[in-house]
């Protein structure tokens, strides 16, 4: 059996773009189908995956007026936001279902030269990272399953009773 972590994430994108277009990116992440995680009702369900993306300075989420409706019908459902206010060239997604989201398609927005004299049109490399099943840590630090949770008091757990209901 192939383990979900051996398989390689790969990027779809456009090998050039023009100034002050909005083009996608789209992330694949491939897992194993049969590989399952435990659910927040303590059941087996399907892998949850989220994914990082970072692009060159300037370029960034394409905001919701300027996305073509091709792109918004591909992407709807799929809530990605950038990392933070003051790195909006870094964009996350997740955790979402896997099972029906094994691509993740970023709408993206090329820099404007004639508006910022910092951009130029050169090769970039683009990084991008997946994540599978419960690894996921929420963008703003929220509390995940994943987190430590931890307790108010110190000592240990010696017994667990039923509540009868």
């Amino acid at each position: 059996m192939l383990l979900a972590f051996h398989l390689n994430v790969e990027i779809e994108a456009p090998q050039s773009v023009l100034p002050n277009t909005v083009f996608e990116t789209i992330i694949k992440i491939p897992y194993d189908s049969s590989s399952q995680q435990i659910l927040s009702n303590g059941k087996s369900g399907p892998l949850n995956m989220g994914a990082v993306l970072i692009l060159p300075e300037g370029f960034k989420l394409a905001p919701n007026n300027l996305i073509p409706k091709e792109i918004k019908e591909k992407t709807k459902g799929t809530y990605i936001q950038p990392y933070s206010t003051s790195k909006d060239n870094i964009l996350v997604v997740g955790p979402i279902p896997g099972n029906k989201n094994k691509e993740i398609i970023f709408p993206i927005l090329s820099p404007d030269p004639g508006k910022n004299k910092n951009v130029h049109f050169l090769k970039y490399p683009i990084y991008v990272g997946g994540n599978r099943g419960r690894g996921q840590i929420y963008p703003a630090g929220d509390k995940s399953n994943n987190n430590p949770i931890i307790s108010l008091h110190s000592g240990k757990v010696v017994k667990i009773e039923n509540l009868e209901q």
